[in-house]
């Protein structure tokens, strides 16, 4: 390859690089990896830390966070809800975003408990919403719909279940789970406020599409 032609092939690929670097600022979304649809969020019914009725509806087209933890808990969970808190910082004025912290322990957890639980926190109700249920309805969506446990274990009498992850599951606009994230991982949960800015910019259309 002469000198004349190498430099014509370094101006065009630095061209294309400028065209695809402007495309990006121009153009939201454009150059992101398209998120994977890994399930779809099953009807439910819960009640949060002021006693509201949540349900699917509540969360049509908006991006939200799943998981799951119990207000005694003295080992991960503190961690996950600390980690929890930053992103609900960083994401409270977007009224299209949610935090959907379910008790595996709803027993122990009432309204109540879940009210100062929250407030202990600094939240705001309107996206981060503590919730506890019936027993098994809890465990169902964490297994079926948000794929935090192995659906197996509701084989085992609900009495005998106790379940304890560390995992987050990211849902989308269409009450789709895109991805499962590690909590207490750094990396991760960077990676998750990535994830959520994306799907943000995604539209919302029909849920089943």
């Amino acid at each position: 390859m002469t000198k004349k032609r190498f430099f014509y092939v370094l101006f065009f690929i630095m061209l294309i690089a400028v065209f695809i670097f402007v495309l990006t600022k121009v153009i939201p979304g454009f150059g992101d990896v398209k998120l994977p649809v890994l399930s779809y969020v099953k009807p439910f019914s819960f009640t949060d830390q002021n006693g509201n009725r949540i349900t699917e509806k509540d969360t049509n087209g908006k991006v939200y966070i799943a998981e799951y933890f119990f207000t005694t808990c003295k080992g991960i969970c503190p961690k996950m809800n600390t980690n929890m808190k930053k992103i609900h910082e960083e994401f409270n004025k977007e009224k299209n975003f949610l935090i959907m912290s379910h008790t595996v322990d709803p027993e122990i957890d009432k309204v109540e408990k879940l009210k100062r639980y929250a407030d202990s926190l600094g939240t705001s109700a309107e996206n981060w919403h503590f919730l506890t249920g019936r027993k098994d309805s809890l465990y169902y969506a964490a297994r079926v719909s948000y794929l935090l446990d192995d659906p197996q274990n509701n084989n085992v009498k609900i009495e005998q279940q106790f379940l304890h992850t560390q995992f987050l599951a990211l849902v989308d606009k269409k009450g789709r789970v895109r991805k499962l994230y590690d909590a207490l991982k750094r990396d991760e949960v960077e990676e998750l406020t990535g994830d959520i800015n994306k799907l943000l910019r995604e539209k919302s259309t029909n849920k089943n599409l």
